[in-house]
């Protein structure tokens, strides 16, 4: 058996540790705070958020306004990716106290949706997902994302799409430990960087025209 076989065999899947957390919860009337359970799930609660909100974007034109707050959100996520430190949310949000119970009813409903990404995505390409450097790029990859979901062009065609896409692609290829899935999102991300150069270059070249019109009209 090769070498990076039995290194995956090693690596818990995300399924597996939410369930280890769904399981861990107390019963009853108890409560407990996101942030505890956050602090179980480790980057994968945080990773799992920026799949979640990198859903959205997944249609050609997406709401106005949206793809500026999840931007800074995956902005943050993919700066503790890269700075090894826990993203800074507020403390109203993590310290707040939710019915355990309740809490476990949605964990497990987000387990049917962990298992189904689990059936196309599995850890493999190892290189790609582990070591600090690894950690480091793609925590960037994240970051670039994130920045050209912040960009201000929500009324072009596939602006929120391709970054949107990206981040989603990388957060799961993390989550999954899978490396392919990973370089997909090295794919998109070139890919958006690219489609962000074209618009820039043919608004560019459009407000030019505009302007050598105007000077047309003013000479005739």
């Amino acid at each position: 058996m090769k070498k990076e076989e039995l290194s995956a065999q090693e690596v818990k899947t995300l399924g597996q540790v939410l369930a280890e957390v769904i399981a861990g919860l107390p019963g009853g009337d108890a409560t407990v705070s996101l942030g505890s359970v956050l602090k179980l799930l480790e980057r994968d609660g945080f990773l799992l958020i920026c799949v979640f909100l990198a859903i959205p974007f997944m249609v050609p034109v997406s709401i106005p306004g949206m793809s500026t707050i999840c931007g800074l959100v995956m902005l943050l996520i993919g700066l503790s990716i890269i700075f090894n430190r826990n993203p800074p949310l507020p403390k109203r949000l993590t310290e707040r106290l939710y019915p355990s119970e309740r809490l476990k009813m949605v964990l497990t409903r987000g387990l049917v949706w962990v298992h189904r990404i689990e059936r196309i995505s599995r850890p493999r390409l190892l290189m790609f997902t582990n070591g600090m450097l690894m950690e480091r790029l793609n925590g960037l990859m994240i970051v670039i994302g994130a920045l050209l979901l912040i960009a201000p062009l929500p009324m072009f065609p596939f602006s929120n799409t391709f970054p949107g896409l990206a981040v989603l692609f990388i957060s799961i290829g993390l989550l999954q430990r899978d490396g392919f899935c990973v370089l997909l999102g090295y794919i998109t991300t070139i890919c958006a960087i690219l489609y962000f150069a074209i618009l820039a270059v043919a608004t560019v070249w459009g407000l030019g025209e505009v302007w050598q019109m105007i000077l047309q009209c003013f000479k005739g």
